[in-house]
């Protein structure tokens, strides 16, 4: 590293969902969203999936000007628990959502006012503001669903326009049997229904890799009905770029040479989320004493106290006993089965797990958020980079 003056504000943003400095390496991304924007019917729509960490929000959120330069309108924001308590909570999600967009159309209707003793019934535009969807969604005959399909069929006709409607962290929406409300069933509903009438209104799903298998539990022809993208985390020559860049962007008076970038890169695995991390943290080091080099154990460290500790903490004692059985398996950074973890603790413990106990602490994992169960029965860490912060945790127990 090369300082000159260590006042200068750092360029690197770690942070839920903040927009790094540069994007590196979703360049192939952004040209499946085009190729889905240029549909004539929309067929398909998107999924960006991934594990927390690889930019999906982001992403996500640079396609909004792409749609907007290609002559779509853009809503949606992010998916609470609360979309899913009921059918009647997402369609109020939805229409305050539209409203964003419809206010700035105008309708126009009749004015039947008294002006002194004379009844004037002149023509008026009123924009469309959340009130008036509001009143013809409640104006409409038949179910929820129905109600929205009515007021999305009002809207394509006043504007005749595409509209992308975005989501993300929508692995949140889940439909509620024991409730009898069906909000996921819902939304894939009235999107199919709505496009079969080729009206362009397309759906743009961000979430953990949970998400497309709830959506094909919820309706088999999610099959059909999205495209997938997985996020995965940067390749060498990317992660340089997202190292470099911002820096050569900003002017700042300090590079990192090779063997500093090559350090940063081990560290973070490719992540985009650690290399803004790893990157400010050295940058804030530099400027206390610019003559260290990168402190891997020092940043090692603070990465498990600020991102993983808290994560860790959700599991019982058995459990870290089960996930340090995990961290062993040849392929822990990949994928791993419930027959796998059963024959590797019969090798390493005197009371080895059986099969349906390790099927029941993974379902308390998965509802912990520390692990997801795939559609082919196998299981994986939901946090990048986790099976190494255990074999860590598992060392220092030695």
């Amino acid at each position: 590293m090369k300082p000159s003056d260590a006042k200068f504000e750092n360029p690197f943003k770690p942070g839920a969902g903040h927009m790094p400095p540069y994007l590196a390496g979703r360049k192939e991304e952004e040209n499946e969203f085009k190729k889905l924007l240029a549909q004539e019917t929309i067929l398909q729509n998107l999924i960006l999936t991934g594990l927390r960490g690889v930019g999906k929000t982001v992403l996500l959120e640079t396609f909004k000007p792409l749609a907007i330069k290609e002559g779509w309108l853009w809503v949606g924001t992010d998916l609470s628990e609360s979309a899913s308590v009921s059918e009647e909570n997402l369609a109020i999600r939805i229409l305050t959502d539209l409203s964003v967009v419809t206010s700035t159309m105008v309708v126009t209707a009749k004015d039947d006012s008294t002006v002194g003793f004379v009844k004037s019934s002149s023509e008026v535009n009123q924009p469309i503001s959340f009130a008036m969807l509001y009143e013809l969604y409640k104006q409409t005959p038949g179910l929820v669903s129905d109600k929205i399909k009515g007021v999305l069929e009002f809207v394509w006709k006043l504007g005749k326009r595409g509209i992308v409607f975005a989501y993300d962290e929508a692995q949140n929406l889940s439909d509620q049997a024991a409730k009898e409300q069906y909000p996921l069933s819902m939304l894939l509903d009235i999107f199919q229904s709505i496009q079969r009438k080729n009206i362009p209104f397309m759906l743009a799903l961000t979430g953990l890799p949970t998400l497309f298998p709830k959506l094909v539990e919820a309706r088999t022809y999610s099959e059909r009905m999205f495209h997938v993208v997985v996020l995965n985390q940067l390749n060498e020559a990317d992660s340089r770029d997202a190292i470099q860049i911002p820096i050569k962007k900003a002017g700042c008076p300090v590079s990192f040479n090779d063997k500093s970038v090559n350090t940063i890169y081990q560290i973070s695995g490719g992540y985009p989320f650690f290399i803004q991390f790893i990157c400010k943290e050295v940058y804030d080091i530099w400027t206390q004493n610019p003559k260290v080099s990168v402190p891997v154990d020092e940043l090692v460290r603070k990465l498990d106290s600020d991102f993983f500790s808290g994560r860790w903490a959700k599991a019982t004692d058995r459990e870290r006993d089960m996930l340090f059985i995990v961290a062993e398996l040849p392929s822990y950074d990949q994928e791993f089965t419930v027959q796998e973890i059963v024959l590797r603790s019969k090798e390493k413990q005197t009371k080895p797990f059986s099969s349906s106990h390790v099927n029941q602490m993974l379902n308390s994992l998965i509802e912990a958020g520390l692990v997801y169960r795939n559609r082919y029965g196998k299981y994986s860490f939901a946090v990048p980079l986790l099976g190494q912060f255990i074999r860590r945790q598992a060392e220092q127990a030695l």
